[in-house]
């Protein structure tokens, strides 16, 4: 279990890193539009779907690496003051009851839209630059299997939790910088006691 938990962790940060590009990416053909829209009073055709789909990569593909650190939005008054045994049961529970259907229509649904987008070669309908959106389709049914991979990576977090009453530790891609400042001033506070 728990080298499946490293890999599912792996993957979904690696792809997570992959796909935050984008937002560079995004930022580039923005800055580009405002320049050749104000400057030159030329507008472009195709960045509004460039950024649409820009936009949509980023938000499909970052659901699993936000779940594997946590990062979700989470309704935790009441969670956070339960023993970890019991987080984990609920948590074993509740992936079961809300996340893998879901999950798994988002996969198997999004699999056949994305087919059916490529075997017609669908292009964007609301835009005069008819640009191509199959290819940002088919990252819905990707989106869809990172994130019952990281599922199971976290049901099988829950078991770990629910056998040991410890959760399993999470592989630290970034840290908030509300505590790296907490560290940095607890620390100047040692020194200036020493």
């Amino acid at each position: 279990m728990r080298s499946f938990i490293k890999f599912a962790d792996q993957l979904s940060t690696s792809m997570g890193k992959a796909f935050s590009w984008c937002i560079v990416i995004l930022m580039c053909g923005t800055c580009y539009e405002v320049v050749m829209a104000y400057a030159f009073n030329a507008p472009t055709l195709w960045n509004f779907d460039f950024s649409l789909q820009m936009y949509g990569a980023i938000f499909m593909m970052a659901g699993a690496y936000t779940l594997s650190t946590e990062a979700h939005v989470r309704g935790d008054v009441i969670y956070r003051l339960f023993k970890p045994r019991t987080q984990g049961w609920i948590d074993l529970i509740l992936y079961f009851i809300f996340f893998f259907p879901g999950v798994l229509a988002l996969a198997f649904y999004g699999y056949e839209y994305a087919s059916m987008a490529w075997k017609i070669k669908e292009t964007s309908w609301n835009s005069p630059a008819q640009i191509q959106i199959y290819m940002a389709k088919s990252l819905i049914p990707l989106s869809g299997l990172l994130l019952i991979i990281q599922g199971i990576s976290e049901v099988f977090r829950s078991i770990i939790c629910i056998q040991t009453g410890h959760w399993p530790a999470r592989m630290v891609v970034a840290e908030e910088t509300e505590k790296i400042l907490m560290r940095t001033t607890q620390d100047e506070d040692q020194k200036d006691v020493i």
